[in-house]
């Protein structure tokens, strides 16, 4: 098992060009604890999204029971929003920083990344201003993480992230995991950080699984990840013209392999029990108006879907096309949800094998595991 680790370790080194990769973790909360270890102590101020504007919970406050308010005991701030270009306001997040810095506290980590995950975010443009204050930049790429492998969305080390966490099965298509990337300053840090204190074990089948996908990610990652952003924009504007409310409308809509869309009327909760009766599978989410509206997360005012499962089953926007139109029937025609299901039953049965991976040729082509090397 440690000459299947080192493997997977130096495919993704390879992969992410990282000077320090952890395969060890099991998910990306559990990669996201370990940042906080290694760069925080109990009571130290971050500064992240909040939930209604794309954050995650694992960066969330200790009265919502988040990773690092409620387990690791951090004064979670938020980053300014601006909901034109869904995304961090940089000048307006500055602000806010300086009136931290009024309190007489520092800004310890700064958490980029997001559940909701629509667009690049603006490392480049605050890394110098947050180096200037003595703050780690942390990157949390879990969704975009095979975007990101694939160079089709943001390089978060080489736009000054110290630390990138991440998930290893939604757009990089591979087991169930977490994986940490960093430089090798940080190296022993993250090292104690992560065991024993949050890996007292792992699961040691996931690794040689993660070790594949690097090597498929590195075959065919260009390709894959630029599929599914064409097809995310494609399900964006087949949603749009069919008369559903898609979220970043004067940006493009999207930018990654998720779509947003505002369903306030009915609610995110009621649509997402009916589009999975269709066999339509979507979450709900809380969009930015919904605090304000005093909306519950059981029935927010969004839905979220993404497009890299089925593109990597080898849909194109031309089907995208077709499921906005399926979605719409749904939500907006209130169209027999028995109905809609046949139609997807129909079309998910034209698509059963996977693209972007290797076939006959052996994933063992990469591997000399006499010698420990990549070939």
């Amino acid at each position: 098992m440690d000459n299947v680790e080192e493997i997977a370790i130096k495919l993704a080194a390879e992969l992410f060009r990282s000077e320090f990769v952890d395969v060890r973790p099991i998910s990306g909360v559990n990669s996201n604890l370990i940042a906080y270890t290694a760069f925080t102590q109990p009571g130290d101020v971050v500064m992240a999204l909040s939930i209604p504007n794309g954050g995650h919970i694992s960066y969330g406050k200790y009265e919502l029971g988040g990773t690092a308010g409620a387990v690791r005991g951090l004064d979670v701030r938020y980053f300014a929003f601006n909901e034109e270009i869904m995304n961090i306001d940089v000048d307006k997040t500055i602000e806010r920083i300086e009136n931290i810095r009024k309190e007489g506290k520092k800004l310890k980590l700064a958490i980029f990344g997001a559940s909701v995950f629509l667009f690049p975010h603006p490392i480049k443009q605050l890394e110098s201003y947050l180096r200037s204050i003595g703050t780690t930049i942390m990157y949390d790429s879990a969704h975009v993480l095979g975007l990101v492998a694939g160079g089709k969305f943001q390089d978060p080390l080489r736009e000054g992230a110290d630390i990138v966490t991440g998930s290893t099965h939604k757009t990089l298509p591979g087991p169930q995991g977490g994986i940490i990337l960093s430089w090798n300053k940080y190296r022993d840090i993250l090292k104690r950080a992560a065991f024993p204190s949050n890996l007292s074990n792992h699961h040691l089948h996931s690794v040689a699984a993660k070790a594949i996908v690097f090597a498929e990610m590195l075959e065919f990652g260009k390709e894959y990840a630029s599929a599914i952003i064409r097809n995310a924009q494609s399900l964006a504007e087949g949603l749009a013209a069919e008369g559903v409310k898609v979220i970043g409308e004067k940006v493009g809509y999207t930018q990654s392999h998720q779509v947003l869309i505002d369903v306030s009327e009915i609610g995110g909760g009621v649509l997402e029990r009916e589009l999975e009766k269709a066999n339509i599978i979507a979450n709900r989410n809380m969009i930015h108006s919904d605090i304000k509206a005093k909306r519950h997360f059981e029935n927010p005012g969004g839905l979220r879907f993404g497009v890299q499962e089925l593109t990597r089953l080898g849909m194109t926007p031309s089907e995208m096309k077709y499921i906005a139109k399926l979605i719409s029937d749904v939500i907006l025609k209130r169209r027999s949800l028995d109905d809609v299901r046949k139609e997807v039953k129909i079309l998910r049965s034209q698509f059963e094998e996977i693209k972007f991976a290797f076939k006959n040729t052996p994933a063992y082509q990469y591997f000399d595991f006499t010698s420990n090397r990549v070939m």
